[in-house]
């Protein structure tokens, strides 16, 4: 895809001791030699010099006023980022330098870019496809080594390879399910093989299962495993939160219900991510700004993967009984710990004692005031989170968007072995099977057209020959 118009902008942070200004389009290295005098004693154009080579001379805004000196690398189409010709001006890192730069190319030709403008013409351009490109912002907003390795994995092409195989072989069939269509006066003519189709379904089940599966793990890396603190009106969750933040994120106060709303930060606990989620004091109330808050604490009690039940060491039997009913049955398929707060409060919280408690509840006490049994409790946490190690051919999902089209595409191919079992009309499989295609489409980007599907028809047989 050809774009008319030479984009250019800042391609690195302020503060730093140089900076550099890229910019891409079909005249972007002719703008370039506008505002560039070379120092090397040559004075070839820049559209005379070999690619990917590197020029040191001034920019200049016209001929006696130099703005700084720089170094101006050449790539040409289809040879960098964007797939078009591009230029990076490597100057000075002030930020007056960069701004001079970018107001004499704008005035000489060029448009500053859009936010990604330069990924999405690398997309356009078929440098990389969809998901690739959305690996680009991922690897830029990685915060840890796992967020870093799944981004760089996905941009290396690891996810659209194990995508692109699978669409390849359901393409074929599909193909072959559409011929049959083109020929079906003569019924007893099967191109696709029903065996072939049932076994490539049950490859592809398993293959977008494991990828939808991982999600949960992805999803964890790459905005922190979510732990949501409840409990009780000024039992003391705020300042658990402050205390393992070790900050005043939260406000603390004596009044009941200080709380109103989710509060939510993050820490990095032996290279593992936690989402913490500040909830509102669960009690009665007939405040309804504070009973909005409270139906939001058991959304995100629901949400959570780990849930600290914060309990007031001081009454902790009584609380447990006020809220059991209400938290134990919401926490069956999570890791629920029940802190015992305030342990400051009283003589021996080894003598706090709870009844008929699931298995998978774990209890411990602290005071959150004193920071007493934090790095215990944080200890548990990372016990509780077991997340692999990522490989340089692990492919695991933690977008969302991809997500969502892996488990439609599954829905998909579920009725395609439904339908096979029920020995239904090929055209209503081959619809599924479209549909299969389509979201599988819809992650790399692009669509299965007629063309593509006749063309690949053409490719392996001939018909009539």
């Amino acid at each position: 895809m050809e774009h008319k118009d030479t984009i250019c902008a800042i391609a690195t942070a302020q503060g730093g001791a140089i900076g550099i200004i890229r910019v891409s389009g079909p005249e972007a290295i002719t703008i370039t030699d506008r505002i560039f005098r070379p120092v090397d004693g040559h004075h070839t154009p820049l559209e005379m010099r070999k690619a990917n080579t590197i020029n040191f001379g001034y920019i200049v805004n016209n001929e006696d006023d130099i703005i700084d000196e720089v170094l101006v690398s050449i790539f040409r189409a289809p040879h960098s980022y964007t797939g078009e010709d591009s230029v990076e001006i490597s100057c000075h890192g002030s930020s007056y330098i960069l701004q001079q730069v970018m107001q004499i190319l704008i005035k000489n030709g060029c448009r500053a870019a859009g936010p990604g403008e330069y990924t999405q013409r690398a997309f356009l351009n078929g440098k990389m496809d969809l998901s690739q490109a959305e690996a680009v912002a991922d690897l830029i907003a990685s915060t840890s080594a796992a967020t870093h390795r799944m981004a760089i994995n996905q941009m290396r092409g690891g996810f659209s390879r194990e995508l692109s195989d699978l669409r390849d072989k359901l393409l074929h069939l599909t193909s072959l399910m559409e011929l049959e269509l083109d020929f079906s006066d003569h019924e007893e003519l099967e191109f696709a093989d029903r065996s072939e189709l049932k076994n490539l379904t049950q490859h592809i089940e398993q293959v977008i299962q494991h990828l939808v599966d991982s999600f949960s793990v992805g999803n964890a890396i790459k905005n922190g495993v979510p732990v949501a603190i409840v409990g009780e009106t000024n039992a003391g969750k705020s300042t658990l939160l402050n205390a393992l933040l070790n900050e005043e994120r939260a406000i603390v106060s004596d009044i009941h219900g200080t709380t109103r709303d989710v509060i939510e930060d993050t820490i990095n606990l032996n290279g593992i991510t936690f989402r913490f989620i500040d909830t509102a004091g669960i009690r009665e109330t007939n405040d309804a700004i504070e009973s909005l808050g409270i139906e939001r604490s058991f959304q995100k009690l629901d949400q959570a993967e780990i849930v600290l039940w914060i309990i007031d060491a001081t009454s902790a039997k009584e609380q447990y009984q006020e809220l059991a009913d209400q938290i134990i049955p919401r926490c069956k398929d999570k890791h629920l710990i029940i802190v015992f707060n305030k342990t400051d409060l009283i003589d021996n919280s080894s003598n706090i004692k709870l009844n008929n408690l699931p298995e998978n509840v774990h209890t411990m006490p602290l005071s959150a005031k004193l920071k007493n049994g934090i790095s215990e409790l944080q200890k548990l946490l990372v016990d509780y989170v077991a997340l692999p190690d990522i490989s340089q051919n692990d492919v695991i999902v933690s977008n969302i968007r991809h997500y969502e089209a892996l488990n439609h595409a599954l829905e998909s191919i579920h009725r395609v072995q439904e339908g096979m079992s029920k020995q239904i009309p090929s055209d209503l499989l081959s619809q599924d099977l479209r549909e299969c295609l389509f979201h599988l489409a819809e992650i790399v980007g692009g669509q299965i057209t007629t063309d593509e599907v006749l063309g690949n028809i053409f490719k392996h047989f001939c018909i009539g020959k």
